[in-house]
């Protein structure tokens, strides 16, 4: 089993997740799905937490994250270049019926952020990418050339939830008849002018980056699948754990959590426990400020 790690990210709310998963000395001989593999960070804790009977598999939408993933040489561990959406496909061609335990961190990592190829960040100037897979599908920039005002406005206001979207949206397409919108600084600056009002929590980018990024990888459409799939596949006890880092997919979260909390009659038992969210304490802000918007949240299937 060898691991480098330097080479991996610090993970959000590390310790949180192993206890949320309840990998103890009872259950640390069996199977985990670490559904986001990202920077690997979770991934190596829950290694070290299972005995040399458990095993982990590890799905990854990023072809990069796939490649620094060989990093780890562990005949435990097995990784699938996909989306959580086809985690029950995965298990079914490893003989898997059911798993005991599956995180879902939602967040991009810090490895993705700092690569100015990939367009993530407005405070790198690099090429507006945005994919998390960027093998597929329409890039940020490929997209800005082509949609339509109403469509821009409409994506920046429903998955930024931005009130000057329509500053925004108007004023890219303004923009673009004079050059074509390619880099990070280009788009940032677009925002900036674009709001009245210049006292607001965080960059003024924020929302507008956000928004643009989870509709290219349709995030929230695949989160509300992965959730029905993963809770189907957790064994009785096992527990399903989910980080969200805004308030869009919180919300699906929590409705997804509640909606599963049904009274079985003749159990006389709810189906599932729902724990209270958990958030990062202020040490793990203060040294690590990507965490302050981390939620938490974990269910446990009790038949």
């Amino acid at each position: 089993m060898k691991y480098n790690f330097n080479f991996f990210h610090y993970p959000v709310l590390l310790k949180e997740v192993i206890k949320a998963l309840n990998i103890n000395h009872k259950r640390s001989n069996g199977i985990y799905v670490d559904c986001t593999f990202g920077g690997g960070g979770h991934s190596l804790k829950i290694l070290k937490s299972l005995s040399n009977k458990g095993k982990l598999i590890a799905l990854e939408k990023d072809p990069l994250s796939i490649i620094n993933s060989k990093k780890i040489k562990d005949s435990r561990f097995s990784i699938f270049n996909t989306s959580f959406v086809n985690l029950e496909k995965i298990l079914l061609k490893n003989n898997i019926k059911y798993v005991d335990g599956i995180l879902m961190d939602l967040g991009i990592s810090l490895m993705q952020i700092n690569d100015i190829n990939r367009g993530f960040s407005f405070k790198l100037n690099g090429f507006l990418d945005m994919r998390i897979n960027n093998t597929q599908g329409l890039s940020a920039k490929e997209w800005l050339v082509k949609a339509e005002e109403k469509n821009i406005f409409n994506v920046i206001k429903k998955y930024g939830e931005e009130k000057y979207a329509f500053n925004i949206a108007k004023n890219i397409i303004l923009y673009r008849k004079i050059k074509p919108i390619l880099t990070t600084f280009q788009l940032s600056k677009i925002i900036q002018e674009s709001i009245k009002y210049k006292k607001c929590k965080g960059h003024l980018s924020t929302k507008t980056f956000q928004a643009i990024r989870i509709f290219i990888n349709n995030e929230l459409e695949e989160l509300k699948i992965g959730l029905k799939i993963a809770f189907n596949k957790i064994s009785k006890n096992g527990r399903l754990v989910i980080i969200s880092f805004h308030s869009l997919e919180d919300k699906i979260v929590k409705k997804f959590m509640k909606s599963k909390l049904n009274f079985n009659i003749k159990k006389k038992k709810f189906s599932i426990k729902l724990f209270r969210k958990i958030k990062p304490n202020r040490f793990e802000i203060f040294s690590n400020s990507h965490s302050r918007s981390a939620i938490m949240r974990y269910i446990e299937r009790i038949f």
